[in-house]
């Protein structure tokens, strides 16, 4: 059994990548925000009796059936009726930020040039909406494998697929990624 501290530092652990990943997903942070807040909630409720080591997991399969659920909501709310504020345009909408701050090897802000911070960040920004570009499947298998560095069997799990599932999922988002990027001219 997970004491509270141990679930609490599981959270804590997840909390950031989960929310890109459900904005990568849902393309709406307040709506992301929800569904993270959701399966943590169901996390600590439910399975706080599981052993530490499940926790991440777990937490993982319950945020893609969150995530999973919400898409279902929306099809059938815009099927029942439409929405007006489906209509307005948010100006203040901005994109998320994919490094909320980026640090040097020393732990110092502002270590590096005006110019690499700008190069940087548009280079992130590609990269970034190339992900967001990617097919639901393969963006998914994607970030866990590489942004949350699951291993194939775990992905698996979460995505409850096979890890053959996984791995084509991967390799046609690699691909796919590398293509688009060398388009623009980012090569390794």
């Amino acid at each position: 059994m997970a004491s509270d501290k141990e679930l609490s530092d599981c959270l804590k652990s997840v909390e950031k990548r989960a929310f890109k990943r459900t904005v990568y997903a849902v393309r709406d942070e307040d709506a992301a925000l929800d569904i993270v807040q959701d399966a943590m909630i169901r996390l600590a409720e439910k399975y706080s009796d599981r052993p530490a080591a499940e926790l991440p997991l777990l937490f993982q399969r319950i945020l893609s059936n969150a995530t999973m659920d919400w898409f279902r909501r929306q099809r059938v709310r815009k099927s029942v009726l439409q929405n007006m504020s489906d209509f307005d345009v948010d100006p203040n909408g901005g994109d998320f930020d994919l490094l909320e701050s980026l640090e040097s090897a020393d732990g110092m802000l502002g270590a590096e040039s005006a110019a690499d911070t700008v190069s940087r960040s548009q280079i992130l920004l590609l990269i970034e909406q190339e992900v967001s570009a990617l097919p639901a499947r393969q963006r998914e298998a994607f970030l866990l494998r590489y942004w949350e560095e699951f291993d194939t069997a775990e992905t698996a799990a979460v995505m409850g697929c096979t890890e053959g599932s996984v791995k084509t999922h991967c390799s046609r988002a690699v691909h796919a990624l590398a293509k688009a990027l060398r388009t623009k001219g980012i090569v390794p």
